[in-house]
């Protein structure tokens, strides 16, 4: 997340303005193709799509923010609730004020772990089991904070959430406890002045790193995971990437494809930092937040914060598998 109609009208406006970095263009062919809306969603109602988890058969589940809400999105576009996160009283959360559902994560066994920031004693990571029920609280994270990517290392048994206002990764048991500061530092931290009031964002995992993104600097970061899974030195792997939210690694390689918020673009960022962009507001994006890719689909949901139209689920076509490389 990083933008939300709470914020003042001068911010969303200076936001707006940045521009990512882009590579030249090229006569190539283009790599994202056959763009679609294949859902639209209730701004009335809270449904601004914040983040996303896909399962095996194409579907989607889908954080709505200001709702509260995990939804399910089938690859024909039907919509339905999974949960609904309880209603909290006095919610204070930073930056926006109410209580909003933010980053997803999916377990294999379909398992979803969720996000959920409040300013309250419930701000933390929620469970949400296979069978349904009732989503459950199994970490606390600081009230005076905003969680907001999440990401789960399934081989360490963790999870890994970005906190954008305490400029924190925080690692908590997959199974559920304790929380501790994996990584702290500037790099994660909102930078001041800037239009974005959010640091740490987006946040994702390979084999030997977790990437984050931080709004306010416009910076994509790799943090090695050392041999006793403490974190290493922050490296900066892309820079200039204005309003950057979630991302993904296709491949689970050097590759990036970033949603960027306000400038309403999703951009292709190669190894050397450089970036292009692949999908804009003439495809449907209407402040994209959040990123995904199965095989040669991608998968971009926008929640409308600064545009207030038309929250969206996208799917576009990739014309080839993005490398490992």
């Amino acid at each position: 997340m990083s933008r939300h109609p709470r914020l003042s009208a001068a911010a969303t406006a200076a936001l707006a303005l940045g521009l990512v970095a882009a590579a030249p263009a090229t006569g190539e062919e283009p790599l994202v193709t056959d763009a679609r809306a294949i859902a639209h969603f209730d701004l009335a109602a809270g449904q601004t799509p914040e983040n996303i988890a896909l399962d095996r058969d194409g579907s989607a589940d889908l954080t709505f923010a200001r709702a509260r809400q995990i939804a399910h999105v089938t690859e024909d576009g039907h919509i339905w609730i999974r949960a609904t996160l309880p209603a909290v009283t006095g919610p204070a959360t930073p930056i926006v004020g109410s209580a909003i559902v933010t980053g997803i994560a999916r377990a294999h066994d379909g398992t979803l772990y969720v996000n959920y920031a409040t300013g309250t004693s419930e701000t933390g990571i929620w469970r949400l089991d296979p069978d349904g029920g009732a989503p459950e609280q199994i970490a606390a994270l600081p009230a005076d904070g905003l969680p907001n990517g999440l990401a789960l290392d399934e081989h360490r048994g963790v999870l890994y959430a970005a906190d954008s206002v305490r400029g924190t990764v925080w690692r908590v048991p997959q199974a559920g406890g304790t929380a501790t500061a994996w990584a702290t530092g500037t790099a994660l931290t909102p930078l001041a002045g800037a239009a974005s009031r959010f640091g740490a964002n987006g946040i994702k995992t390979d084999r030997n790193a977790v990437w984050v993104s931080n709004t306010g600097r416009g910076t994509l970061l790799r943090i090695p995971v050392g041999p006793d899974d403490s974190a290493g030195p922050a490296e900066t792997r892309a820079t200039g990437l204005e309003g950057i939210d979630d991302f993904t690694l296709p491949g689970h390689g050097k590759t990036v494809l970033a949603a960027l918020n306000a400038p309403g673009k999703v951009v292709l960022v190669r190894p050397d930092g450089t970036a292009t962009t692949v999908l804009t507001a003439q495809d449907g994006l209407s402040n994209p937040t959040s990123v995904a890719v199965r095989s040669r689909t991608l998968y971009v949901p926008s929640a409308a914060y600064s545009t207030q139209r038309d929250p969206n689920l996208l799917v576009a076509r990739l014309r080839h598998l993005l490398g490992r490389g």
